[in-house]
């Protein structure tokens, strides 16, 4: 990447300023498109601002969120705690706990109605269908603003994603997760290592590292700063430090990688627990992951048809499901130090790049 087209820090981009319209696009989408993938390719993040009347929305949802875990029990019962399986991927709702992380979750999936071991329906935190459709409707303008950047047609991952609505009898392969981490009165593993900061700082992780999500694209929004992501150097920074009410925290998965043939690398990130113990509450957080269906195939054809070269590894389809239920070591996916940038527009395609140097972030 060039040195004088990089972002001085993690990019902003108004949703609304994503939303494509017919013709040629505005000067605005192709600034907002600009500053989105430099930002992902950089930082391997973005940060998003709603319209500030969902505001109201986001921060309701994170209360109803803090309430619904300050009422579970200390000790969650056996059939409720349990690691990531990724046999059952696509087929997770409802409240589980995974200690290890110190960590609570609420998967809210459409078309699936959890129910308690004791076969009592369980009562979820409030507005769940509202917040799942406002940042599942962020997260694919997210993804079709990245489709545009790569040079491929217009929405070119829909055969891989759900129907919307979904149809009957569907069940919804994304899913939003409402997370809670550290609750003090649940008592989980706690198993933490320490890390300094580059300022000198201690910072406290769980010792399981980092994380990578196996979705197309991630929006995250939590009532809390803590959640940090390794840029392409190779450090690890704060990314929802300074966000305001109506804006969220986006970055690409492994499903994005792996479809776009390595060009879209996908953002590594942890958790920060050590300034939370003295809150009642832990860290509340909504997830809301993009997710390809299950009975599809990840396919690098649109980056062939674009013109993109594509190596060897990504040359056959890959099932969905085989891709979810492999292991992904990260080590092995991609280098930091050989990143592989984004193929940018050229200075043909008009003065907006340069424009976008200059815009106030």
């Amino acid at each position: 990447m060039a040195g004088d087209d990089s972002l001085p820090s993690l990019g902003r981009v108004k949703l609304t300023d994503l939303i494509p319209s017919e013709g040629l696009p505005s000067d605005s989408y192709k600034l907002s498109v600009s500053t989105l993938s430099q930002s992902f390719a950089q930082y391997s993040a973005a940060v998003i601002q709603f319209p500030a009347a969902d505001a109201a929305l986001l921060r309701s949802s994170l209360d109803s969120a803090r309430l619904y875990f300050q009422q579970r029990e200390a000790y969650p019962s056996a059939d409720m705690i349990h690691t990531n399986d990724s046999r059952e991927w696509c087929k997770t709702s409802g409240y589980y706990a995974d200690p290890q992380l110190w960590q609570e979750t609420y998967d809210y999936r459409p078309g699936l109605t959890p129910i308690e071991p004791s076969n009592a329906m369980e009562l979820p935190p409030g507005g769940l269908p509202d917040i799942f459709g406002l940042l599942g409707k962020a997260a694919r303008g997210i993804l079709d603003a990245m489709s545009y950047c790569l040079n491929l047609r217009s929405s070119p991952f829909t055969e891989i994603l759900d129907n919307v609505p979904l149809r009957s009898r569907e069940v919804s392969s994304s899913v939003l997760s409402v997370c809670c981490h550290a609750r003090p009165s649940f008592h989980g593993a706690q198993h933490h290592n320490l890390t300094t900061q580059d300022d000198g700082q201690l910072m406290m992780f769980h010792d399981h590292g980092h994380q990578v999500d196996k979705s197309l694209i991630s929006v995250v929004k939590s009532d809390k700063a803590g959640l940090h992501v390794r840029d392409f150097h190779g450090r690890w920074f704060l990314v929802d430090g300074d966000l305001g009410p109506q804006e969220a925290v986006v970055y690409p998965g492994l499903a994005l990688y792996q479809a776009t043939a390595g060009y879209v690398n996908p953002a590594l990130h942890r958790t920060e627990i050590n300034n939370i113990p003295g809150n009642m509450y832990g860290r509340c957080s909504l997830v809301f992951k993009l997710m390809p269906k299950s009975m599809t195939c990840l396919s690098c054809s649109e980056m062939r048809a674009a013109g993109h070269g594509v190596e060897a590894q990504f040359q056959i389809p890959v099932p969905v499901d085989d891709f979810m239920q492999r292991s992904h070591p990260t080590d092995q996916l991609f280098n930091r130090n050989t990143f592989q940038s984004f193929s940018f527009p050229t200075a043909q395609d008009g003065p907006w790049i340069n424009e976008m140097l200059v815009q106030d972030l």
